[in-house]
């Protein structure tokens, strides 16, 4: 049974909403939410403190509470998505995730052959349903794990590697042994709190803040290969990214020439 971290300034329900939220964004509770006593023993506190994060999700229109139903997600509200303005580019050398990968011990946890959710469907441009394989996995350095990585590549690139060879390789290394030539990455870094499940494999606790990041991967044809959810210890990973100013006196931008990771 995990903890929820006692170190951060919120109440307790407040956290534990705020870890609910974020999950219910991604679409993970489409079947309905687990009941308030899964939900005490998943966090590890009163079943008062479970209402409390309930009724404030309830009260945002976020979920629909029905006695005999149970708990549902509302769609519309769920799948809301940060402003366009909030969202940030980052392409970074591929080699340098290769050679991440290489230099790092890692651990799979599952791999299994999923259909595709409209949100993988719609990254990955496959036909809502379609076969993909999902690829979950722990990062870590000698100093312990710094990265719960979850991975989805359209079955039919995945065909060559499973368990074995994606605890043996990077996946970029995978795919371009399958014949796929790896072209560019489109990434986006945020912040997410950590859930029972990443807390317990990252060794910190529930409500702890993570870096977040989404990377879909492209080939040289500009098909999406791979889309990936990585979720980082900031304490042990850091990404470092060197900047020019470029453009005339008056209309000088900021762009990145380089982008590398670094983890401790």
């Amino acid at each position: 049974m995990a903890q929820v971290a006692s170190a951060l300034p919120l109440p307790k329900y407040h956290r534990i909403y705020l870890v609910l939220r974020e999950q219910l964004g991604e679409g993970r509770f489409s079947a309905g939410l687990p009941g308030e006593i899964a939900l005490v023993q998943q966090f590890g506190v009163a079943r008062v403190t479970i209402r409390r994060a309930l009724e404030k999700l309830s009260s945002e229109g976020l979920i629909s509470r029905e006695p005999g139903r149970g708990t549902r997600p509302i769609d519309a509200a769920a799948k809301a998505s940060p402003p366009e303005g909030r969202r940030a580019q980052l392409t970074g050398l591929l080699e340098n995730l290769v050679s991440m990968g290489l230099k790092t011990s890692v651990k799979v946890l599952e791999v299994k052959g999923i259909s595709a959710s409209e949100s993988i469907a719609e990254a990955l441009q496959i036909p809502l349903g379609s076969e993909v394989q999902k690829a979950v996995r722990v990062r870590s350095t000698r100093e312990g794990a710094f990265s719960h990585i979850t991975t989805y590549v359209p079955q039919a690139l995945a065909q060559s590697f499973g368990r074995r060879e994606l605890s043996r390789k990077p996946i970029l290394v995978l795919l371009e042994e399958s014949g796929v030539k790896v072209g560019r990455a489109h990434q986006t870094i945020s912040a997410r709190l950590a859930d029972a499940t990443v807390a317990e494999h990252l060794d910190v606790s529930v409500g702890t803040a993570l870096l977040a990041v989404r990377r879909l991967i492209y080939d040289e044809n500009d098909r999406p290969v791979q889309w990936l959810h990585g979720l980082y210890r900031p304490d042990r990973y850091e990404y470092q990214m060197e900047l020019s100013r470029v453009g005339s006196i008056d209309a000088k931008v900021w762009v990145n020439k380089d982008l590398s990771a670094r983890f401790t």
